[in-house]
C-alpha cells in the first residue's frame, strides 16, 4: 500500500488503514461466532437477531467496503488484487456448496470486492475526470437510492420508493448484478447494486482526501490490529472453519 509524500506515492503501508480493517476484522469474527453458535449449534439468542445486531452486522461490510474503495488507488498491482479476491470468494462459494449447502455463499462480499476492484481497472480513467466531492456525492446518493434493490424497490432501508418490474429478477447473473430470483438463497450475499456505489464512496472519499492534502503519514501500526489488516484477505479465508472448529471443540468438551 502506498502513501502520499506531497510530491509521489511511496511503497509504505498508512498504519492507520491496517489497524482500522484489524479491528473490523475481530468485530466480524465475533459477529460470525454469534452467528455459528445461534444457526450452526442452536444458541437460544434472541438478541442475535434485533435490531442492535442487524447494526452490528452493517457497520462491519459497510466499513470493509468503504476501506477496500478507499485503499484502491494505493496498490500497485489492481488486476492482480482483484483477482485474487474474486478467486477467494469464489473459493468460499465452492466450499459452502459442498460442505454446507444449505447455508452456502452465493455472491458473499469476497465476490463483490474483487468485481469492484477489478470493474475499476477500466473504469478508473474516467473516474479521475470527475470531481472527487461530485463523485462522493453521486456515489453516496445511488447506494442510497439503490439500497433495497435486493428487496424489489428503490429507496433505503425502511424507507421504500417504489417497486421495481418482476422481469429484472431471473436467474443467478441478474442476482448479482441485485435482482436475485425468489428461489435465490445465499448466506452472505453482496450484490453490485448498491453495494459497488459504496466502494466508489470510498474511492471518492481517498480523492478527497488527497485533494485537501489531508494524507496521514503511517502513525504507529498497533501490532495485532496491523498484522490481521495487512493479511486481511487469508484471516478472512480461515476464520470461519477456526471458528466453527474452536467453538465444536469447547461445546464438546462441556458436554452440549
Amino acid at each position: 500500500m502506498r502513501r502520499y509524500t506531497g510530491k509521489k506515492w511511496d511503497v509504505r503501508r498508512w498504519a492507520a488503514l491496517d489497524n482500522l480493517r484489524g479491528l473490523t476484522l475481530l468485530s466480524m469474527i465475533a459477529y460470525h461466532a454469534c452467528w455459528d453458535m445461534v444457526y450452526l449449534f442452536g444458541a437460544d439468542w434472541g438478541w442475535y437477531r434485533s435490531a442492535a445486531a442487524y447494526v452490528w452486522q452493517q457497520s462491519i461490510c459497510w466499513t470493509f467496503i468503504l476501506l477496500s474503495g478507499f485503499c484502491w488507488p494505493l496498490g500497485s498491482r489492481p488486476l492482480r488484487r482483484g483477482l485474487e479476491v474474486f478467486c477467494g470468494g469464489l473459493a468460499v462459494t465452492a466450499v459452502t456448496v459442498l460442505v454446507m449447502p444449505a447455508n452456502r455463499v452465493v455472491f458473499g462480499v469476497l465476490t463483490l470486492l474483487g468485481s469492484c476492484m477489478l470493474l475499476m481497472v477500466p473504469l478508473e480513467r474516467g473516474l479521475r475526470r470527475v470531481p472527487s466531492w461530485a463523485g462522493l456525492g453521486m456515489s453516496g446518493l445511488l447506494f442510497f437510492l439503490l439500497r433495497n434493490v435486493n428487496a424489489g424497490c428503490l429507496g433505503f432501508e425502511g424507507l421504500r420508493f417504489f417497486p421495481l418490474p418482476a422481469w429484472l429478477y431471473q436467474n443467478l447473473t441478474t442476482a448479482f448484478l441485485g435482482f436475485p430470483p425468489a428461489d435465490f438463497a445465499s448466506t452472505d450475499y453482496f450484490s453490485l447494486a448498491p453495494w459497488f456505489f459504496l466502494f466508489l464512496a470510498g474511492y471518492f472519499a481517498n480523492r478527497l482526501w488527497r485533494d485537501r492534502r489531508r494524507i496521514p503519514m503511517g502513525g504507529s501500526r498497533i501490532p495485532v490490529l496491523g498484522a490481521l489488516g495487512r493479511y486481511s484477505l487469508p484471516v478472512y479465508l480461515l476464520h470461519q472453519p477456526a471458528i466453527y472448529g474452536l467453538l465444536w471443540g469447547v461445546l464438546r468438551l462441556n458436554g452440549t
